[in-house]
């Protein structure tokens, strides 16, 4: 592997005016580099000189706070507190985390600041003014191989201190006080299963002997590497991407299904090259298996992966299918077992969490990561890609070696890293579900997929209109974060292009939820003057346009077996017949009388099927727009500007009907709200009398 470069620009640390400035600077180029920092990983700080409110000097240690990512963080990320306080317990023997939190708080410099890291009293006693804790790769080999202090003495020399395993926090902060005192010389600290802390006088100084101690670290794992099989070679080889695709496409609802039992998971599938030379190694089974190598790792894909045994050669993938479901409930229960001898033997209150795994390794497949979203999922697998290169490096250079069972526990479960997860806002009503929206780049199906995405549901924006359909993907995406929404391009009427929908929706998030048929097309002419190709248009359109998903959205929630949401997007035709609309009414009928026979063949699988039969809906509709606002105007004998006024009369309420009013009563239909609700069609349409539903 090649040395990492410096990113280090004097002219641009020039402008900046500040040592806060420059910390964030510091901060957010080791961010940049995945083989030095995990997300939301690692700590950095700055000693500076500060007046206070009332004008006084105070000697300040800004350190990023817990939770926040050295890559995107900004000044708001620092907390700063009055370094002076904190040094006088440099002295105590003993100091509990519920002490030094509350010590902490009455140290604060500044109110509305970040809560500090729970590594602040390291970054406190380092007598430099600055100091960087991150997880390399390269140094994590050294840390988690089974004779990495004589190894690192001989990369190394004195040039380092050896820190072995304690939990973060005073004890921790003690520890490599009291080693840098003995060895005033050293440059740099190796901590054991957990990373490497370096100081500086200087911020460009900090910086370069990160990558210092990063490049010669790597450079002593390549130089073992050399002439050696990664993992022992090739076990098995990866299947082509085509195949692999096909077999994930029915595997992964499955292994959705399995893990959702207690709560739904987004997935994210992985088959890069790492990925896939890994998991198809010889030693893959046996390394994987040894556990997570540092608690950066560990809160992000749990202590064990999931292996599952798939040989490319003569699979059946029925029984691939059975395993997934056998071992991840197996997994389970020993995680519940190692949750009560831990709870029990610590005395922890805290609840059990999840139980089910976070990664799971298919050889010639790839892994797959799960998470409450899409982004979190793929940070998962990419994490795991760290694991992987720490595993390779302490392999190589020794015996791979992680946390021991009681200390993951102590990390998982402990209160000060279960607080980062409490500040995360409460999910939203839909949050960890994924919805298809066909017709989804119209005026009506654009609202609903914006409605789903704003209670926190993954939508698959789909339609005829791919770029429309990708706008409104865009949109959704720039609003509520990377991977919430992506556009595809398909034809409803086309067997094999809603196929191609649902594959690209299980690899891109595992499985899914709801499906909301909303797409339109409508035409208005007297019955002898109706073609055969009207008929099949419409019938195509919208008869078989909402059967072909709804078998497909079948199939995937049948596998799953945690249920999910069908709504037909119908309309008041299809129960009150018009004039002059013939196949339209048909169409929308057949709609309607296909919802109610799917809601009694879904009943069994927890799948409801329900309508929503608006009408009128001109506002941003692409049908409106079209020649059927011209012919249903002079089927009225009125002009087609007048439209809008004519429906609003024509209601009850004395209301028009906009997209926005179709997609709320979408969500009621998908939500838990409406769980003993199938078979339903609810209007909504100000009130046309002759449509009441008898």
């Amino acid at each position: 592997m090649p040395p990492l470069p410096s990113l280090w620009d004097d002219e641009k640390a020039s402008q900046f005016k500040s040592d806060l400035e420059l910390l964030v600077y510091r901060s957010n180029l080791l961010g940049a580099e995945p083989a030095i920092i995990n997300w939301r990983g690692g700590n950095t700080s700055t000693k500076t000189i500060e007046r206070d409110h009332l004008g006084r000097e105070v000697k300040v240690l800004w350190v990023k706070g817990s939770g926040s990512d050295l890559a995107t963080c900004t000044t708001k990320d620092f907390a700063g507190l009055k370094l002076d306080e904190i040094l006088t317990l440099e002295d105590k023997a003993t100091l509990s985390d519920e002490e030094m939190v509350e010590f902490l708080s009455y140290c604060v410099f500044k109110p509305g600041g970040p809560r500090q890291s729970v590594e602040t009293l390291m970054h406190a006693f380092i007598p430099y003014p600055h100091v960087d804790h991150t997880h390399p790769d390269s140094i994590l080999a050294f840390g988690n191989a089974a004779n990495g202090q004589d190894l690192a003495k001989r990369v190394f020399g004195n040039r380092i201190i050896w820190v072995s395993y304690v939990r973060p926090g005073f004890p921790l902060a003690k520890m490599v006080a009291q080693l840098l005192r003995e060895n005033p010389k050293a440059e740099a600290a190796i901590l054991q299963k957990h990373g490497l802390v370096v100081w500086g006088e200087e911020h460009k100084e900090t910086y370069h002997a990160t990558l210092h101690f990063v490049n010669k670290a790597q450079e002593a794992v390549d130089e073992t590497l050399k002439g050696k099989k990664i993992f022992g070679g090739l076990k098995v080889q990866p299947i082509d991407k085509n195949k692999r695709e096909q077999i994930m496409t029915e595997l992964l609802p499955v292994l959705r299904g399995a893990v959702s039992k207690r709560r739904r998971v987004i997935l994210h599938y992985d088959d890069s090259d790492r990925t896939l030379e890994f998991v198809s190694s010889h030693d893959a089974p046996k390394v994987s298996m040894v556990g997570s190598a540092c608690p950066d790792h560990l809160v992000h894909t749990k202590h064990y992966p999931l292996w599952i045994d798939f040989s490319p050669n003569g699979f059946d993938l029925t029984d691939v299918k059975k395993q997934i479901r056998e071992r991840s409930n197996e997994y389970a229960k020993r995680y519940e077992q190692y949750y009560r001898e831990n709870a029990e033997r610590t005395g922890t209150s805290e609840p059990m969490m999840d139980p089910y795994q976070r990664i799971s390794l298919l050889p010639a497949l790839g892994l797959v990561a799960t998470g409450k979203d899409k982004f979190t999922a793929r940070m998962s697998a990419e994490i795991f890609h760290r694991a992987i290169e720490v595993m390779k490096g302490a392999y190589s250079l020794d015996t791979y070696t992680s946390l021991s069972d009681s200390e993951a526990f102590a990390v998982e479960y402990w209160p000060l890293e279960l607080y980062k997860l409490k500040l995360a806002p409460p999910e939203r009503e839909l949050a960890r579900r994924v919805a298809i929206v066909t017709g989804g780049a119209g005026g009506i199906g654009g609202a609903i997929a914006e409605r789903l995405a704003e209670e926190g549901a993954h939508v698959v924006i789909a339609d005829l209109d791919e770029k429309g359909a990708k706008e409104v993907a865009d949109k959704i995406v720039a609003k509520h974060g990377e991977g919430r929404a992506i556009g595809v391009g398909v034809d409803v009427s086309d067997e094999a292009s809603v196929q191609d929908l649902f594959k690209k929706t299980i690899l891109t998030y595992g499985g899914l939820d709801i499906l909301v048929c909303s797409v339109g097309i409508a035409l208005a002419k007297p019955i002898d003057q109706t073609t055969v190709a009207d008929w099949r248009k419409l019938m195509d359109i919208l008869a078989l346009g909402y059967f072909l998903p709804s078998r497909e959205a079948f199939k995937v929630m049948k596998e799953q077996g945690i249920g999910g949401a069908i709504v037909f997007i119908t309309s008041k035709n299809a129960i009150v017949a018009s004039k002059g609309a013939t196949v339209y009414n048909a169409a929308k009928a057949a709609e309607a009388h296909l919802a109610r026979s799917l809601a009694e063949e879904g009943g069994s699988y927890g799948i409801r099927v329900n309508c929503v039969a608006p009408d009128a809906v001109l506002e941003s509709s692409k049908l409106w727009s079209s020649e059927w606002r011209q012919q249903r105007a002079k089927e009225h004998g009125i002009a087609p500007e007048q439209l809008e006024e004519f429906y609003r009369q024509r209601t009850v309420l004395k209301v028009n009907v906009y997209p926005k009013d179709v997609a709320e009563a979408v969500l009621w239909l998908v939500s838990e709200r409406s769980s003993k609700t199938t078979g339903c069609t609810i209007t909504v349409d100000g009130g046309v009398t002759a449509a009441y539903v008898r």
